[in-house]
């Protein structure tokens, strides 16, 4: 009987995690830009067996003096490039459905699908930040719940186009002119509420599968179009209650849509700080939190809470949160930093801000190697969990003090590979690869 181990995810935030990440004076916030520093991060990962690296994206941040996150390149391209330098690891991208289009989105991925021979995810979202609309073009953000259900018609065309070109074909008969098999082809057909599309994709369908869905939110909706459609879910909580209740709920939700419990990776963020001893551990968390500027506390908080603190006294009370116009919005992760700051009983503006300057409401684990390893293993050997997307405080060092201490630890324990299972990203995850054809292809909504 093989070993059932967790999987891991790299996610590449850079210069890192921290809200001051860059001021550390080992972080690499001058190479932000540089693809060799980025083929490094990605061949560290893949030295470790880690199953993705993954790149997150969203537009529409405010750009000042003290804050490098608004700052980034496209993920799309990022992972486009990575392909030539890695073998291995599964390259993951965000490209968000509420200001892009079907065929696009289905186009960009499954060329690189086929570049990185099978090593491609798509990381699903609508996009958050109202600010975005007007670099689109658009008078009014989308609400949420208008998102949701674009994102679910949007993600059905996408693999409809995926699947419109079998694997085989190419036949390629030099001999008798033949190059294609048009029985093979299968033209979409689909005209939704959101989308009316004819046609197919240009390139045909990777042998090992279509690029692997992935997903990334925790409300109603979300859970929904994960449970119908995603094969990885990035998703954030706080107690082995709650990520249990998750795993759960999210994973009772795939027989109605004819899957196993299998199909479907549950993987946690969680922000590492690692060192030999607890103490040194605390002390590398203390130091990042001290380059915390308060007016970029102040600025931080503020965007998660949709509360204007500009002006408050970082040592005073937290002041009420406002209400927001959408009502449509669950605003998960406003409820959970709004829980900690209650549970913890964290009083002032700046120990809040401080508590999740990395972890953003992710889960925080400040340890040893074996600390860290025994918070993994509990959720992972108890449903809470089938891996964990891996928070750095900063790039490089901080990524490669996780990378030294804490996967040995977990390999020991047979709780991660020390090798990889496949050349793929399906097969690296344990997933199956879709089936191609008329009937999944073509098929009208």
């Amino acid at each position: 009987m093989t070993l059932r181990q967790m999987k891991l995810g790299a996610f590449v935030m850079l210069p890192g995690h921290h809200v001051a990440s860059w001021r550390h004076p080992d972080s690499g916030a001058d190479r932000t830009f540089d693809l060799a520093y980025l083929a490094e991060i990605a061949k560290t990962a893949e030295r470790a067996k880690f199953d993705t690296i993954f790149f997150a994206d969203g537009f529409g941040s405010n750009l000042n003096q003290h804050s490098s996150s608004a700052l980034k390149l496209d993920p799309v391209v990022i992972i486009s490039a990575l392909a030539a330098v890695t073998e291995k690891i599964g390259l993951v991208a965000t490209l968000t459905t509420t200001y892009n289009e079907p065929f696009h989105v289905a186009r960009k991925f499954g060329s690189i699908n086929h570049l990185s021979n099978g090593r491609a995810a798509w990381n699903v979202v609508t996009s958050a930040n109202d600010k975005e609309s007007v670099l689109f073009g658009k008078e009014k953000h989308l609400e949420h719940a208008s998102r949701y259900e674009r994102a679910e018609e949007f993600v059905e065309l996408v693999q409809k186009l995926w699947q419109s070109i079998e694997p085989d074909a190419l036949v390629i008969d030099k001999e008798n002119g033949r190059f294609l098999d048009v029985d093979k082809v299968h033209p979409v057909t689909h005209e939704g509420k959101w989308f009316k599309v004819t046609g197919t994709l240009d390139s045909p369908s990777h042998p090992h599968g279509n690029p692997v869905i992935v997903q990334a939110g925790s409300s109603e909706a979300g859970k929904e179009l994960a449970a119908k459609t995603a094969e990885v879910i990035f998703t954030a909580w706080q107690t082995l209650e709650d990520a249990q209740a998750f795993y759960r709920d999210v994973k009772g939700r795939l027989a109605k849509y004819g899957r196993d419990k299998e199909e479907l990776k549950i993987m946690p963020g969680v922000f590492i700080t690692v060192a030999k001893t607890e103490e040194e551990a605390l002390a590398k968390q203390k130091e990042l939190n001290s380059y915390i500027l308060p007016e970029v506390g102040l600025a931080y908080l503020s965007a998660f809470t949709n509360t204007d603190l500009s002006g408050y006294d970082v040592d005073g009370p937290l002041p009420e949160f406002d209400t927001i116009e959408d009502k449509t919005n669950p605003r998960i992760r406003y409820n959970i930093i709004r829980e900690i700051a209650e549970r913890e009983n964290l009083t002032t503006i700046r120990a809040v801000y401080e508590r999740i300057a990395g972890a953003r409401g992710h889960r925080e684990i400040v340890g040893t190697p074996s600390q860290i390893a025994d918070q993994l293993e509990e959720w992972f050997l108890n449903d809470g969990a089938d891996g964990f997307n891996i928070m750095s405080p900063y790039f490089p060092g901080g990524f490669e003090d996780i990378i030294e201490l804490v996967v040995p630890e977990l390999q020991r324990r047979g709780l991660f590979r020390t090798e990889y299972e496949s050349s793929t990203l399906r097969g690296n995850l344990g997933l199956p690869v879709p089936a191609v054809g008329l009937e999944k292809a073509g098929a009208k909504v």
